[in-house]
């Protein structure tokens, strides 16, 4: 009797496992017929698929595990140009600090921006193809994004024509953060990512003295904190500003939906010693 309840829950369990299997083929051939890329990366399912912005604009989508992680415009000449807000506003205060007298003030003799965080590679690369002398060096942990951002969203071509130094650095982010020199970075940008989660250490009081430690002095660092303002998930912003808050001067955060608090979004949020220009809707914690 034992063994025939074994040998009927064995056929049973293989016979579902074969089902489950079929389907996860048949979703994977008709995505790929829909003309979406479809593969495994080190935190997930991961696909690539063309869509349009609303303005009808051509635009390329990196989604892993479930998560937006990068979007690029398809068009050769706006291959480099940035798609999203924050993106936008991080690269505006980028450049207001490259305009300081002080900009060169890290110990390594040049400007140097850092980007943790790789995927579709879209800061680097406009940094790269819109800034003259800088370094900007690209951290990302997985080799098999590194290779779908050559591939699919144009990393090679921005390398080819870029007017600063782009570094791209398969390593872990916070460990070349902690092995990098004090005072050798001018801004840090951080968009680590791990499927949903982000910030990770980097969120910690020891993360923000680490930070604080590696940036030249007037650095400025910012990060992406997705999370709503209201509800479920929403104590994450105020909850890292206020650890950035007790080792920054100023601090601050410009939500991605004011207007609707309890839409999760990409809050960039802004730490620094240095008085600077803040975007337009940015709330000020110290």
């Amino acid at each position: 009797m034992v063994l025939h309840d074994f040998w009927t829950f064995f056929i049973w369990s293989t016979v579902a496992g074969l089902v489950v299997v079929g389907i996860y083929q048949l979703l994977l051939l008709i995505l790929r017929a829909r003309g979406v890329f479809v593969t495994r990366t080190k935190f997930g399912l991961t696909m690539i698929f063309d869509s349009e912005d609303a303005d009808g604009t051509p635009i390329r989508l990196l989604n892993v595990n479930g998560t937006f992680q990068s979007v690029s415009y398809i068009e050769p000449e706006l291959r480099f140009e940035l798609c999203v807000h924050y993106h936008r506003m991080m690269a505006e205060i980028i450049q207001q600090v490259a305009a300081r007298p002080n900009w060169q003030k890290n110990v390594t003799g040049h400007p140097r921006v850092v980007v943790m965080g790789g995927g579709g590679f879209s800061l680097p690369k406009h940094l790269a193809t819109h800034m003259k002398s800088a370094a900007i060096d690209a951290i990302e942990i997985d080799p098999k994004i590194v290779l779908l951002a050559r591939k699919h969203f144009f990393l090679d071509e921005a390398l080819a024509t870029a007017s600063s130094e782009l570094h791209v650095i398969e390593d872990d982010a916070w460990k070349v953060l902690q092995d990098a020199e004090a005072s050798s970075i001018d801004v840090l940008v951080n968009e680590v990512f791990a499927g949903r989660k982000s910030l990770g250490p980097l969120g910690t009081p020891a993360g923000a003295q680490t930070i604080k430690e590696k940036l030249a002095p007037g650095g400025v660092y910012l990060a992406d904190v997705r999370c709503s303002l209201e509800g479920r998930g929403s104590a994450l912003l105020p909850q890292v500003a206020n650890v950035f808050a007790h080792e920054f001067a100023h601090v601050a955060y410009v939500p991605e939906w004011p207007d609707t608090r309890k839409t999760p979004g990409n809050n960039l949020l802004i730490a620094t010693d240095e008085d600077i220009t803040l975007p337009e809707g940015a709330v000020v914690v110290k």
